[in-house]
This record gives structure tokens, C-alpha cells and sequence, in this order.
């Protein structure tokens, strides 16, 4: 494995307050060491480690296309974040900047940003484009996402 897909993140569990690594790359889901409740998995990736990151993942993956000038990008972000916090274990979140990851946008036909694409087993479900209040979102993800068992 090359130490790109090595990396990981720090995340809080939200349940007993213990800080996890979560790997960028893994089978299965995230879960907190101390108290094993799913973990919020939110990654960066780029054209590099993209194939790994999601078209590998077990879990449906919301593709976040942005970039840092972007206004409503930024607005979009927190809520995405939550959602991702609702949906642990469920779901992973990969955000990918549009300006430095040419790739990922050509391969999602990005033509506006943000763009989210949902993706199962490396699959598109659906596309929305353009920021959308935290609802919205939330109506169209739950929607959208793979029937899942409890």
C-alpha cells in the first residue's frame, strides 16, 4: 500500500468523546476504539488516490466538488459535514478540490461548483449541482442513497 492511501484523519467520536485515526482508505466503516459507535468519515482526496478513496469504498460516497474561492461551496460544506455525522457508517464523504483535481472534474463532467455525485461501489446514483439549504440536502441524500439495513 503506498503512504498516500496510508493516510488518516483525527476524528471525535460523538458518542464517548475519544479521538480515532480513521483511515483515508479502508474496508468496511469507521468505529470509535473505545466505544465502537460508527464514525464520521469526511477525507480529501485528488486525482492521485481518487480510484482508492472512493471507487473502492463499501459504503455509498458523497463526492463534494469544490474550491476554496467558492462562495456557496463554502456554505454547502458545515451542512455536508452533519449529514455525514448522521449518516456514519453509512456513508463517506470525499471532498475534492476543483482547481488542483482536473481529473475528478473531467470525470464527472463538472461544469459548475458545487457539484455532489453520489456514488455506490464506484457507480453514479445521482448528481445534484449548486448549493442547497441544509433540508434540501438532506431530502435528496436520503432519497438518493442505497436502501440500507440497520
Amino acid at each position: 500500500m503506498s503512504g498516500e492511501t496510508q493516510r488518516s484523519t483525527k476524528v471525535v467520536c460523538g458518542t464517548c468523546g475519544a479521538t480515532n485515526r480513521v483511515p483515508v482508505v479502508a474496508t468496511g466503516t469507521p468505529r470509535c476504539g473505545r466505544c465502537s459507535t460508527p464514525l464520521r468519515w469526511v477525507v480529501d482526496a485528488n486525482d492521485a488516490d481518487f480510484h482508492a478513496v472512493v471507487d473502492q469504498s463499501g459504503v455509498p460516497v458523497l463526492v463534494d466538488v469544490w474550491a476554496p474561492w467558492c462562495g456557496p461551496c463554502r456554505m454547502v460544506s458545515p451542512a455536508l459535514e452533519k449529514l455525514a455525522g448522521e449518516l456514519a457508517g453509512h456513508l463517506k464523504l470525499v471532498k475534492v478540490n476543483a482547481d488542483d483535481n482536473p481529473g475528478v472534474s473531467r470525470r464527472f463532467d463538472v461544469r459548475s461548483i458545487p457539484t455532489l455525485v453520489l456514488l455506490d461501489h464506484g457507480r453514479v446514483v445521482d448528481q445534484q449541482i449548486g448549493a442547497l439549504p441544509e433540508p434540501r440536502l438532506r431530502s435528496w441524500l436520503e432519497s438518493a442513497l442505497p436502501a440500507r439495513s440497520e
